[in-house]
């Protein structure tokens, strides 16, 4: 497979808050490349910066004959990524103004609260 094929599978990014010493930043992992890391000042920029991380990480693999991992995922089951939640207005309006704050959609604010 070719690293454009890799990238279009569906790894597992996870994306963490951190305030520490460094300051305040989103640090992202892919879970089926262990060492494919990267980090942003806002969840987006985390995202985007791993993904350059997995096209040189899956080159790196690829140009050393080393096996690719796949994505981890159920054969018995397909999801279709798609849930509808009812939440109270007050939330709603809440989770909408700190994603607009952080520069991201909804959506994507969603998700990284979801995924932490």
């Amino acid at each position: 497979m070719k690293v454009s094929e890799y990238l279009k599978l569906p790894y597992k990014i996870s994306i963490q808050e951190i305030n520490d010493e460094s300051g305040h930043y989103f640090f992202a992992t892919v879970e089926e490349l262990p060492g494919c890391m990267s980090d942003g000042k806002t969840v987006e920029e985390a995202y985007k910066n791993v993904h350059e991380a997995m096209e040189l990480h899956i080159s790196e693999m690829i140009a050393e004959n080393m096996k690719v991992p796949m994505p981890i995922a159920s054969e018995k089951e397909e999801y279709s990524g798609k849930f509808v939640v009812r939440i109270p207005k007050t939330l709603h309006r809440s989770l909408a103004l700190r994603a607009q704050k952080e520069g991201v959609s909804l959506n994507q604010y969603a998700l990284f609260k979801l995924a932490n």
